[in-house]
């Protein structure tokens, strides 16, 4: 089995949560991304979120939230993307930036449109009453 390990920022705002989709995909992710060689999942989740959606993750107020497994989405069967989510206030106005071509706001309704981990942190968010 082989893992893709990613790191994701949940931000969710009036029990909607924030996702992304990359232009040329139909499928919406949670924004993040993979850590570089040598960088920390903080220092990883700053660059992604900045990368792709021009704000900054004020680093004492990231926390971890949890990490979730799935297939991952568009790669052959048994390729597992396990997902490090964390919480974070921001700095900026965040808006599409790099490969994004779409924010949008998704309630728990929504998760359909998105990956499969997603899903499972869809139902775990709905299950701690933080979508609707």
């Amino acid at each position: 089995m082989k893992f893709i390990d990613k790191l994701a920022w949940i931000h969710i705002v009036d029990k909607k949560i924030l996702s992304t989709r990359s232009k040329g995909i139909d499928t919406y992710y949670i924004p993040g991304g993979k850590r570089a060689e040598g960088e920390t999942d903080e220092d990883a989740l700053i660059r992604e979120i900045k990368e792709e959606l021009t704000v900054d993750l004020i680093p004492n107020t990231i926390n971890y939230l949890g990490t979730f497994k799935a297939q991952a989405h568009g790669k052959a069967n048994g390729i597992i993307v396990q997902m490090t989510c964390y919480t974070a206030d921001y700095t900026g106005h965040i808006k599409a930036d790099s490969e994004i071509d779409e924010v949008v706001m998704l309630s728990y309704v929504d998760k359909d449109k998105s990956s499969p981990v997603d899903k499972i942190i869809f139902d775990w968010l709905y299950k701690q009453s933080m979508l609707d």
